[in-house]
């Protein structure tokens, strides 16, 4: 049975940290990894957890757990419109299956590689099927997107199509096969990085939709104190769950912009390739958040979202 150290250098290597951009100064194989910031850049680290039969199936695909532990954390970064470069990650496992692990790494290596991200370092022990991804980007200065920046009279929006992830879960559940679409939006998320990047200095607030729809942007309002009136009848509904429309999973980016705005962000994300629907209007905080469904007006607070503390596995 190979032993720890021989896992890191088969499976874990990562050839294209030896061609990161110079601010990669040390990577794995050291107790830590050294790098440079670039100046005039923010940097921004974000870190996600996933533990199996909770945030996948415990038969899930090797490939696909791999390419969602990186994919959720390059959501994260995304919605602050960073752009991803190192990422470290923590690997504990029941036992050292290699089939298993060279398929984790191929789907954990070719996201990596589509968006440019060098594995700088981690660690791996024995244990109950865990894994944890911390990674690190940056932003210009200044330009990072955040929560807390939505007013009165913006557009409220979200890229792709919500609810395809959830849906997929439902028809799991009861045993129903999963059309593809579905299948991949729930097993390997597309993360929005492209679109975040194209959304800095346009969106006024970002957040990735990882909770369910309305509960993630409900912390936009609370972040920015302010209210909402949402249309989800606005939303394309093929072949979606209407509840999934409000379940977590989706890993799109939900934004506000100012009207003024309006033929600027359809350039950005024309240009970065990406649908988004915009479905309701950034309020006063007094009015809190309401949500139009099915021709009828709802409380968010009605529709909830994904907890970890409070929903089933």
């Amino acid at each position: 049975m190979p032993g720890e150290f021989e896992l890191i250098r088969k499976w874990f290597a990562d050839p294209a940290a030896s061609t990161a951009d110079a601010s990669l100064q040390l990577g794995i194989g050291d107790d830590g990894a050294v790098f440079a910031p670039t100046p005039g850049c923010s940097q921004i680290v974000v870190t996600d957890t996933l533990v199996a039969g909770r945030h996948f199936p415990d038969d899930a695909g090797p490939a696909a757990i791999g390419h969602r532990a990186l994919a959720v954390n390059l959501s994260d970064m995304a919605a602050m419109g960073a752009r991803p470069k190192y990422a470290f990650l923590n690997l504990t496992l029941p036992e050292s299956d290699e089939a298993w692990l060279g398929e984790f790494s191929r789907g954990f290596f070719e996201l990596a590689r589509e968006h440019h991200v060098a594995l700088a370092g981690g660690d791996t022990t024995r244990g109950p099927l865990n894994i944890a991804v911390t990674l690190l980007g940056e932003v210009p200065e200044g330009s990072a997107l955040t929560r807390s920046g939505a007013c009165v009279g913006d557009l409220v929006a979200v890229t792709g199509r919500p609810g395809r992830a959830a849906t997929a879960l439902v028809l799991w559940r009861e045993g129903k096969a999963i059309p593809e679409e579905l299948n991949k939006a729930w097993l390997w998320p597309t993360p929005r990085v492209e679109a975040g990047i194209a959304l800095r200095g346009l969106a006024t607030a970002c957040i990735d939709v990882s909770d369910g729809l309305v509960a993630d942007f409900a912390h936009i309002a609370a972040a920015s104190d302010v209210g909402a009136r949402l249309d989800a009848d606005a939303l394309p509904r093929d072949g979606i769950d209407t509840d999934a429309l409000f379940r977590g999973d989706d890993y799109e980016l939900c934004f506000t912009f100012a009207p003024a705005d309006a033929d600027r962000i359809e350039a950005a994300l024309t240009g970065a390739g990406q649908e988004y629907t915009v479905f309701g209007e950034v309020v006063a905080a007094g009015e809190a958040v309401s949500v139009q469904l099915d021709g009828e007006q709802r409380a968010a607070a009605e529709l909830g979202g994904w907890d970890h503390f409070q929903d089933g596995s």
